[in-house]
């Protein structure tokens, strides 16, 4: 049940405080400064928890008596406070006592009588005078029966509801207790997790170097030193170190190792039991679900709801007894009215009493105390499963406590374990340690190098701004020297010159092995460095490449951070923009030198991570998404290595069918040529053998001369290696005969070059500008070429000729249609153009027409869409209207139901009462004509003897 406790307070907030085990739940009056313990002694003193019995929690955190509430920000009407008792959750506590319940019986009220409740009326004479007190003690009955029946039914009503909000109390409870455990095994997983994930690097390297000791061995014993280190007692790597005790040191390692890996098997298994313990409580909940019982309570509500309207009919029937003896006792009642007819019409209403509402209230409340049990039984067995469940969690708790108990025990024997295996992780270091340090040999003397050729370059910059120096100064006196005397100049200082500025480096790195970079590989191998030993576990890797350029990206599959990078990065000492000739060195020295220095420390970098990469970073899973990476960029690069020779060699087919075009187009030209050539010959002849204005009346010379004049316009189209013999036809003028010649020559290189151009369009539509620019170039040039060779053989045609006096005559021989094409193109050029201008008028007529409709459009769109957003609007507030509608009908047919069912009762009651009355009322008339018949005191007694049998039945 609940309970209030009021205690002193500043601010009068309310605290809300359940207990665990039987759900009961307290309002305490507190403020926020009040301790945690106060509060506790408040429930020590109601509940009789023991003080040091009690767990306070709220939410996920667990409350210390010693600070204020405010430290938890409570009082809070969002949080509520459990108290559990320690005492309970032991193994050995004693299980809840069973749920109790204390309802008062049903008292019910003594049988009314005159002699305890006398009344005027008793001595009436009239007998339906006196019946009317009789009624009005039995209907105060009824209703103090029923008021009985009520008030217990409603405390037992009363009692499952408590009953239901203490089981959802003790929900909360074990969700809170289970939240809790939950967080405590998450930290102790979590730490669990990092210890193991701690010592499987550590299981694994000791395996690794337990297992490799006699590869390792074999491995240092094959290494030589490099002939400059070999003494009498060291002549490998093996003899470094006494291998006889490190062999005792195997020994014992091995032991060492086998007894660690036997406990941690223990506790891995210990630590699986607790998880599955953990893991199989926290699943688990109440078997009872408040959710069913909670309906089943507001289902039996209905009950309490009919013995309340029962109540209100008994009360009113009550008032209506006794307002009828009021009346009586006062002399009101009306004349239609009278006590026999009250008495009359009190009987059906007696017997609804004693059939119908008490025995319904009466069934109402066995439905009701069924309920109950239902509820003190569910109640009983959520008391038991709170109590098993708050005993197994703290059995899980003191296991969880137990295991993280261990953690530093096993942590503490894994730094033992790392301190046993340090000899052994110093032998397997010395292969790679080795290695870095001759490639580090072979850094230092190409940073030296780089070194030095920075101090020379300094030397060299310092000198060249001394040099300006030194000139700037000599023109300021040669300027302003003439006119201050020396010794003005002398005094101010101004005749001194900067002196020259020697940059020295002391030698050092003397004592340097004399190795290269390709010593490195041969006195150190790669694989004594170990990187590649976990992939060729894998079978992944392959050691026959034993290039360099593989460490640098076995370096790169490794997570380093950039200060790693930059300690042993070489650019520092000289970056790209200084990349120049140096004293003494050429720009492919310096960048040799620089490259040279940055591939050994990255070899050194590689060597001084082995260990590391091998144990740390190159687990199972990491290393199988290295192979998986490389193995995709491999696939991905050789694709793409197989679609550049493929385009390249389409592109080389592409390139050979071109020049083969090229090849026959020219052969093609060639030909012609030569044909027109030997024509030219023919008529050259020709011409010399006739007479002159013979030839110019005939009009075979006429065709045969605009055959001769269309051969040399296209002889300059393709030059040939052909020797070409003087030209010895006449000619009019030299310019004319140019002029024509160039114009068609021009035209035959532009038909040639379209030509081509289209067949290597054809052929490779793809190809680039660049490679198209060339050949025009080479055309122009050729075309120029020609026509200067042209002109020279028509100048020494001209020189050669006998006939020279006779050339004005020859302007007939130029045909007339070459003279008049350039006028008629031009014309037709023109009404081309003017027919081009008038369609783009017309179609920027039909642009526009189509821009201008397209704004309307659009603006009939914006109006559309806002017509569209307003329905949209009136839509919503239309269904919210309906909504509203439908929710005060469903209201308004519940009324109306309700109303409906008070009339039909009603009804039902006025009938019962017509009908008593109209019966009563025939039985008078008929007393009445009984009275009034002529007969005498006889026939009267008779009558009523009649009527009294009448009424019997």
């Amino acid at each position: 049940m609940s309970s209030s406790i009021t205690g002193s307070s500043v601010n009068g907030s309310q605290l809300l405080v359940h207990i665990a085990e039987n759900g009961h739940s307290f309002e305490l009056e507190c403020d926020e400064n009040a301790l945690v313990e106060a509060v506790m002694r408040s429930i020590e003193s109601v509940t009789g928890i023991n003080f040091n019995d009690q767990l306070v929690l709220c939410s996920d955190l667990k409350l210390e008596p010693q600070r204020p509430l405010s430290a938890y920000k409570l009082p809070s009407d969002e949080k509520e406070v459990f108290i559990f008792n320690k005492a309970r959750l032991q193994s050995n506590a004693h299980p809840p006592p069973p749920e109790q319940v204390d309802v008062p019986e049903n008292l019910e009220p003594p049988s009314p009588s005159s002699s305890h409740d006398p009344h005027p009326l008793d001595d009436a004479l009239d007998p339906a005078l006196k019946a009317l007190p009789s009624y009005e003690r039995q209907f105060r009955h009824h209703y103090h029966r029923g008021h009985a029946i009520y008030t217990g039914t409603s405390m037992k009503y009363e009692h499952c509801e408590r009953l239901l909000r203490e089981q959802m109390v003790q929900e909360r409870a074990v969700e809170v207790a289970r939240c809790n455990l939950d967080q405590y095994y998450r930290i102790i997983n979590q730490n669990y997790g990092d210890f193991m994930k701690r010592y499987m690097q550590q299981h694994r390297m000791h395996s690794d170097l337990l297992a490799n000791f006699g590869k390792d061995v074999e491995k240092l014993r094959s290494i030589k030193l490099h002939p400059a280190l070999q003494t009498v007692n060291h002549k490998c790597l093996l003899d470094l170190v006494k291998e006889e005790n490190l062999r005792k040191s195997v020994e014992n390692c091995t032991s060492s190792h086998k007894q660690f890996e036997n406990k941690m098997s223990q506790f891995k298994q210990s630590f699986g039991e607790v998880k599955h313990r953990v893991e199989d409580l926290l699943t688990s909940g109440p078997f009872l679900a408040t959710k069913n019982l909670e309906q089943a309570i507001k289902e039996h509500h209905r009950y309490i709801n009919e013995q309340k309207s029962i109540m209100q009919s008994l009360s009113k029937d009550v008032n209506t007894v006794k307002k009828l003896v009021d009346d009586c006792l006062s002399s009101q009642l009306s004349s239609s009215l009278r006590p026999h007819d009250a008495v009359s019409a009190l009987g059906p209403m007696y017997d609804v009493h004693d059939k119908n509402h008490l025995p319904k209230m009466q069934a109402c409340d066995r439905a009701i105390s069924k309920l109950l049990e239902f509820c003190k039984e569910k109640k009983n067995e959520m008391n038991f499963f709170v109590h098993d469940y708050m005993q197994r969690i703290t059995y899980v708790s003191y296991l969880i406590k137990d295991q993280k108990l261990q953690f530093p025990v096993f942590k503490e024997a894994m730094v033992r374990q790392d301190g046993l295996f340090g000899d052994l992780k110093l032998f397997h270091s010395i292969g790679p340690s080795y290695r870095a340090c001759l490639a580090e040999i072979v850094r230092r003397k190409a940073s030296m190098k780089l070194y030095m050729g920075m101090a020379g370059q300094l030397a060299e910059r310092l000198a060249t701004k001394r040099e300006l120096e030194v000139s700037r100064r000599d023109d300021f006196m040669r300027v302003h020297g003439s006119c201050i005397p020396r010794d003005v100049l002398s005094s101010m200082g101004l005749f001194d010159s900067p002196n020259q500025c020697d940059v020295n480096i002391a030698p050092f790195d003397d004592g340097l092995l004399n190795i290269d970079i390709s010593d490195v590989d041969r006195y150190a191998p790669e694989y004594i460095a170990g990187a590649t030993y976990r992939l060729e576990k894998h079978g992944s890797y392959k050691s026959a490449s034993g290039s360099i350029s593989d460490s640098s990206h076995l370096a790169e599959a490794v997570d380093i951070s950039g200060n790693s990078f930059q300690k042993y990065d070489s650019e520092d000492l000289l970056d790209d923009s200084v990349l120049v000739e140096i004293a003494g060195t050429c720009k492919m020295e310096v960048e040799n030198a620089k490259l040279k220095a940055e591939l050994a420390a990255r070899i050194a970098l590689i060597c001084s991570l082995c260990p590391q990469i091998e144990y740390e970073s190159l687990d199972d899973e990491k290393v199988g998404n290295i192979l998986k990476n490389a193995t995709d960029k491999t696939a991905e690069a050789l694709h793409l290595k197989d679609e550049y020779i493929k385009h390249v060699q389409s592109m080389l087919k592409m390139k050979q069918m071109q020049c083969g075009s090229y090849e026959k187009r020219i052969q093609e030209l060639e030909q012609k040529l030569s044909d027109q050539y030997v024509q030219g010959q023919k008529m050259s002849s020709v011409n010399d053998a006739a007479d002159f204005p013979l030839l110019a009346g005939s009009g075979k010379t006429d065709n045969c001369k605009s055959e001769y004049v269309s051969g040399e316009a296209n002889m300059p189209s393709i030059s040939t290696t052909e020797p070409m013999d003087e030209v010895s036809c006449i000619s009019s003028s030299f310019d004319a005969k140019l002029g024509l010649f160039t114009e068609r020559a021009g035209k035959s290189l532009d038909g040639v070059d379209e030509n081509m151009l289209d067949s290597s369009g054809m052929q490779n539509p793809h190809l680039d500008s660049s490679m198209m620019e060339p050949h025009r170039e080479e055309m122009q040039s050729s075309d120029k070429d020609k026509k200067d060779k042209i002109t020279g053989q028509l100048g020494l045609s001209l020189t050669n000729s006998s006939t020279a006096e006779s050339m004005p005559l020859s302007h007939d021989l130029v045909p007339c249609g070459s003279l008049v094409c350039p006028d008629l193109g031009s014309k037709v050029n023109d009404d081309k153009l003017l027919e081009l201008q008038s369609a783009l008028a017309d179609k920027s007529n039909q642009l526009n027409e189509t821009d201008t409709k397209l704004k309307a459009v659009m603006e009939e769109v914006a109006v559309l869409k806002r017509e569209l957003e307003a329905s949209r609007k009136l839509l919503d507030e239309s269904q919210m209207n309906c909504a509203h509608l439908e929710n005060c009908l469903h209201e308004a047919r519940e009324e109306a139901q309700t109303q409906k069912s008070s009339a039909d009762r009603r009804a039902s009651e006025y009938s019962l009462l017509r009908a008593s009355v109209i019966k009563m009322r025939s039985f008078f008339e008929r007393l009445k004509t009984c009275v009034y018949a002529p007969g005498g005191v006889p026939d009267f007694a008779d009558s009523l003897r009649n009527l009294a049998q009448s009424l019997a039945k």
